[in-house]
C-alpha cells in the first residue's frame, strides 16, 4: 500500500504539473500523499522531511540562481545577447539554419545565461531564419531544445549551468571533471540533432510542407546594440575567471581555495554547513565570475537603459526576483523526490538499483538512476539532486573500490540527467513551448525521437571510458 501510494503522488504530481499547476504550491502535497500509508506523520513528513530537503537545495545551489538570473538579465537588456546570436545567425545563414540556431542557443547557454532567457532570446532569431529557410516551424522546439539543453548545458567541460554544478558539491569535483568523455558526448550530441533535424527538414520539404502561416514576434533592428566582439566579454569572463577560481587541472601554482575557511564556523554549530571546502568550492568560483561578469555587462550595456522603459535598478531587481522562482521550482521538484526516495515502499526500488550498481557497476547504476528521477520529476536537476542525494555516496564508494575516477562520475551523472527529462509535464519544455506559440500535438514528436536518441547517450560515454580509459 506504501508502494501504491508513492505511485499515486508521482503520477499526480505529471498530471497536475502538465495541466500548468505551479510545481511550488502541489509538490508539498503530492508528497504528503505518499506519506498517507506510511510510519510518517503527514505534517511531520511536510514540516521536517519536505521543508528540510527545500532548504538545503536552497541553501547550496541559490547563488548560481541568483547571480546567473541577475547576469541573464543584463545580457539580454542590455543587447548583448541579442548582438551575439545576430553575429551567428548573420555568419552561417539561412543554408545552415538548424546549425545557426543550435550554435546560437550553445554559445549564450556556454556563457552562462539562463536557459529560459536563451530560449526568449533566440526564438526571434530561430524564427526568421526558419522562415526564410522554408523549414516547418514545428522543428523550431526540438532545435532550439537540443542547443538549449543538451550539451551546452551538461557535456562542454566547464560549462556553468546549475546540472554541472550538482555533483560537484558530492564529489568536491571542478565543473571541468571528465572534458574528454564531455566532448565525446558534444559529438555525439550534434551528430544526433544535425542529423535527425535536416533529414525531417528535408522529408518534409519535399511533400510540400514549409514553414507556415504563423505570426510570430518579429525581431526588432536595434541600432543601439553593443557590437558583438564587446559583447563575447563577460561571456569570455565567466569562462575564465571560473577556470582560474576553479583550477579544475589542479595545478600546484594555480589558484586554490583556502582548505580551513569554514573553520571558524564550527563553533557556531550550523546544521547545514558544508563538509569541506571541496564541496563548495566549485559554487563558490562560478558566482565570484558571475558576479565580476555581470558588472562587465552592466558597463558593456549601460547605453541601452539610457531613456529605457526599464532603468538599470529595475533590470537587476526583476533579475534577483525571479531567480526566487527559479530555485524555487527546482527546489520543490528535488523535495518531493525526496520524500518519495525516503517512504519504506521505495526501499524495494532503491535495492534494486543498487543491485545494478553491484552487478554492472556504479556508472551503469547511475546511469539508470538518474534518468527515473529525470523523468518523474521532469527536472534534469531535480532529477540529478534526488539520484546524488538517494545514492551519491554508495557510488562514490563503489567507484573508488574499482578505480573509477570521480570527474568520470562527475560528468557520466550529469549526461545522464538530460536522458529522458522532456516528459510531458517538464516544465522547461512547456515554457519552451509556449515561448513559440505551439502545442505538444504539433511539435512534441521530434523532441520524443531527440529524447530517444540521447537517452543512449551517456550509455555510449560509460563504453568510451571503459574502452579507452580516457576522463
Amino acid at each position: 500500500m506504501e508502494t501504491f501510494c508513492i505511485g499515486v503522488a508521482i503520477v499526480g504530481l505529471m498530471m497536475f504539473a502538465y495541466r500548468g499547476w505551479s510545481i511550488i504550491l502541489i509538490a508539498p502535497f503530492f508528497a504528503i500523499i505518499a506519506a498517507l500509508m506510511s510510519e510518517f506523520g503527514i505534517m511531520p513528513t511536510y514540516s521536517e522531511l519536505y521543508m528540510t530537503r527545500l532548504a538545503e537545495y536552497t541553501k547550496t545551489y541559490y547563488p548560481v540562481f541568483l547571480f546567473g538570473a541577475v547576469f541573464a538579465r543584463l545580457m539580454e537588456k542590455g543587447g548583448l545577447a541579442s548582438a551575439i546570436a545576430g553575429k551567428i545567425m548573420s555568419v552561417l545563414g539561412e543554408k545552415q539554419a538548424v546549425l545557426a540556431v543550435i550554435s546560437g542557443c550553445a554559445a549564450l547557454t556556454y556563457g552562462g545565461l539562463s536557459v529560459f532567457v536563451v530560449a526568449f532570446v533566440m526564438y526571434p532569431f530561430g524564427a526568421e531564419i526558419f522562415r526564410k529557410a522554408n523549414i516547418p516551424k514545428k522543428l523550431l522546439p526540438a532545435t532550439l531544445w537540443m542547443g538549449i539543453f543538451s550539451f551546452a548545458m551538461v557535456a562542454l567541460p566547464g560549462t556553468p549551468q546549475i546540472q554541472n554544478i550538482i555533483p560537484s558539491s558530492y564529489f568536491g569535483t571542478s565543473t571541468w571533471a571528465g572534458a574528454g568523455i564531455g566532448l565525446f558526448a558534444t559529438i555525439l550530441f550534434l551528430a544526433m540533432s544535425m542529423g535527425w533535424l535536416t533529414f525531417r527538414a528535408k522529408s518534409l520539404q519535399a511533400t510540400g510542407e514549409g514553414y507556415g502561416g504563423h505570426i510570430d514576434r518579429q525581431q526588432r533592428k536595434d541600432r543601439r546594440l553593443p557590437s558583438w566582439q564587446m559583447s563575447l566579454i563577460p561571456l569570455l569572463m565567466v569562462i575564465v575567471i571560473n577556470i582560474i577560481l576553479s583550477n579544475p587541472f589542479h595545478l600546484d601554482r594555480g589558484f586554490h581555495w583556502d582548505e580551513n575557511s569554514l573553520e571558524s564556523f564550527l563553533p557556531l554549530h550550523l546544521s547545514l554547513i558544508a563538509a569541506s571546502v571541496g564541496k563548495v568550492q566549485a559554487i563558490w568560483s562560478i558566482s565570484v565570475a558571475l558576479i565580476l561578469s555581470s558588472i562587465a555587462a552592466a558597463w558593456i550595456g549601460r547605453k541601452r537603459y539610457r531613456g529605457s522603459k526599464e532603468n538599470f535598478l529595475e533590470t537587476v531587481n526583476y533579475g534577483a526576483a525571479s531567480s526566487c522562482a527559479a530555485v524555487l521550482n527546482v527546489a520543490s521538484g528535488f523535495a518531493f523526490g525526496s520524500v518519495m526516495v525516503t517512504m519504506p515502499g521505495f526501499l524495494p526500488i532503491k535495492e534494486i538499483l543498487i543491485g545494478i550498481g553491484d552487478s554492472a557497476g556504479p556508472l551503469i547504476s547511475a546511469v539508470i538512476t538518474t534518468n527515473i528521477m529525470g523523468g518523474i520529476t521532469g527536472s534534469a536537476s531535480g532529477g540529478l539532486t534526488i539520484a546524488l542525494s538517494m545514492l551519491g555516496d554508495t557510488w562514490a564508494q563503489m567507484a573508488a573500490a574499482q578505480g573509477i575516477p570521480l570527474e568520470a562520475l562527475h560528468r557520466i551523472i550529469s549526461i545522464s540527467s538530460i536522458g529522458i527529462d522532456p516528459v510531458p509535464h517538464c516544465g522547461a519544455l512547456v515554457t519552451l513551448l509556449a515561448i513559440c506559440g505551439l502545442t505538444h500535438k504539433e511539435a512534441y514528436f521530434d523532441i520524443i525521437v531527440l529524447m530517444g536518441m540521447k537517452f543512449f547517450v551517456p550509455f555510449l560515454c560509460v563504453l568510451f571510458y571503459m574502452l579507452t580509459g580516457i576522463v
